[in-house]
């Protein structure tokens, strides 16, 4: 079982960089792909990066790629996605995942889910 809590939304201009956090529990917690998706309002659940267990390979959707980045600290059991550039497009809950499927950018391969935090972007 894994138990994920996400932080760091806030509201911020266009052009500005923002960071997530996504702090989790278990003590497998570096063995776990995590991921991070984002949901607009009246829109599915959007794929946005992942992170492989201890291999800490990344991949990234082609919409943030170049303007986000994914980070994990295994010692911290803790995931980060460091966003710069930020358009209003990227308005939307943002949310943390882990699964064991590796670099998989299906929200139904991972099992456990945060909460969820806002992020709005103003033009």
């Amino acid at each position: 079982q894994v138990q994920l809590v996400e932080s760091g939304g806030g509201l911020v201009q266009a052009g500005d960089s923002l960071r997530l956090s996504c702090a989790g529990s278990g003590r497998t917690f570096s063995s776990y792909t995590m991921a991070w998706f984002r949901q607009a309002p009246g829109a599915g659940r959007e794929f946005v990066a992942v992170i492989i267990g201890n291999t800490f390979k990344t991949n990234y959707a082609d919409s943030v790629k170049g303007r986000f980045t994914i980070s994990r600290d295994n010692a911290k059991n803790g995931i980060y996605l460091h966003m710069n550039s930020l358009k209003p497009e990227d308005t939307a809950a943002y949310y943390c995942a882990a699964g064991v499927v590796p670099n998989s950018n299906r929200p139904d391969d991972y099992p456990y889910w945060g909460q969820g935090t806002q992020v709005t972007v103003s033009s």
